[in-house]
C-alpha cells in the first residue's frame, strides 16, 4: 500500500500539483501550506500520515522548527526535508533534528517517490518492531 503523505509547502501551486501528481499514482495525499497547518494536520488524525514532506524555507515557522515540533509529537513519522535553498548549515539542523532525508527543489517525481518509499519502509519497519514488542511482553505476561 503506498504511503499516506503529507506535503507542506508555503507555494501553494507546487503543492497543489504534486499532490495530484502524487494521487494520480495511488498516494493518499493531504496538503498544508505551512508548518502550524501541518501540526494541525497531524494531531487531527483524519489521515494517519507516514511521511511528511516539508519545505525549509516558509514564513513564520520555518521547515527546521516545524520538523522538531512533527518529531515531539509524532516520533514515527518520516520527514523529508525540500528545499531551494540548501545550505549544509540547514542540512546538518535537519538531520540532528530527525528528518529522514533532505532533497533539493525543483526535485523529479521519481526521486521523490523513491524517497517517500524509503521513509515509508523504514516507518513500517518501526511500527512492526513496536508490535513485536509488545506481543513479547503479552507472551511473557502470560507466563507468569
Amino acid at each position: 500500500m503506498p504511503a499516506r503523505v503529507l506535503l507542506v509547502d508555503d507555494e501553494k501551486g507546487f503543492v497543489d500539483t504534486m499532490a495530484k501528481r502524487l494521487e494520480n499514482r495511488g498516494y493518499t495525499v493531504g496538503v498544508a501550506y505551512d508548518g502550524p497547518q501541518a501540526i494541525d494536520a497531524l494531531a487531527k488524525g483524519d489521515i494517519f500520515f507516514d511521511v511528511v514532506v516539508l519545505d525549509v524555507k516558509m514564513p513564520g515557522m520555518d521547515g527546521n522548527e516545524a520538523l522538531k515540533r512533527i518529531k515531539a509529537d509524532h516520533p514515527l513519522v518520516e520527514v523529508i526535508m525540500l528545499t531551494g535553498h540548501a545550505t549544509v548549515e540547514s542540512a546538518i539542523e535537519g538531520m540532528k533534528s530527525g528528518a529522514f532525508d533532505y532533497l533539493m527543489k525543483p526535485c523529479d517525481l521519481e526521486s521523490l517517490m523513491a524517497k517517500i518509499g524509503e521513509a515509508h519502509d523504514k516507518k513500517e519497519a518501526h511500527e512492526n518492531k513496536i508490535l513485536e514488542a509488545r506481543a513479547r511482553h503479552i507472551v511473557l505476561r502470560r507466563g507468569e
